[in-house]
């Protein structure tokens, strides 16, 4: 009757929609993943730039953010501008498929008792902050990691490399050391 006709076009409509939000999810994942390497790729240098540039102790090493590029070239090679970098890198696909997919969360709850099948630019904004929190559990570690390689400048470095920073920050203060700085780097990415 009229009953199983109905099911079977919900089940029909059903089995379409998971098909093309599977493509579409694929879809998201590569373009959040590559958009996310270039991203890091280009932004590395202004970011190890900035970060050497808020933690100078004492005296002033870098008159400005050029002085500081410069010199950082000049005693450590072009590629200290990216000192920190793989952190992030290994870590951004992951990141921005999480928050391709809070995003997505967040429209569907908002759709979910909703006339219209369309979002408000408000809407959107607390669906990118569903998304920012999605992804701050992956990306804390990641901030703590990069920043703590980026201070390193010129001396005897005190961490190796990411994995070093990550099994000591563990072996100084647990978990906690590890995630710190994670609540303000929610408040930033929501």
């Amino acid at each position: 009757g009229i009953n199983a006709e109905y099911g079977k076009q919900w089940y029909q409509r059903r089995v379409r929609e998971a098909v093309v939000s599977t493509q579409s999810t694929g879809r998201s994942f590569i373009a959040g993943g590559t958009g996310g390497v270039c991203c890091v790729a280009s932004g590395q240098p202004f970011d190890t730039i900035k970060v050497r540039m808020q933690n100078q102790v004492g005296g002033a090493l870098y008159k400005n953010s050029i002085d500081c590029t410069v010199k950082t070239i000049r005693n450590e090679g072009f590629f200290a501008l990216y000192k920190g970098m793989a952190a992030p890198l290994v870590g951004v696909v992951p990141i921005f498929a999480v928050n391709f997919l809070g995003y997505s969360h967040g429209k569907s709850l908002q759709l979910m008792n909703s006339n219209t099948q369309t979002l408000s630019p408000l809407q959107h904004g607390f669906a990118g902050s569903l998304g920012g929190l999605y992804m701050t559990a992956l990306i804390a570690p990641g901030e703590r990691i990069k920043c703590l390689l980026q201070i390193q400048t010129t001396g005897p470095a005190k961490y190796s490399g990411p994995m070093d920073v990550l099994k000591q920050s563990y072996r100084e203060g647990g978990i906690r050391n590890v995630m710190r700085g994670t609540v303000i780097t929610a408040v930033r990415d929501m």
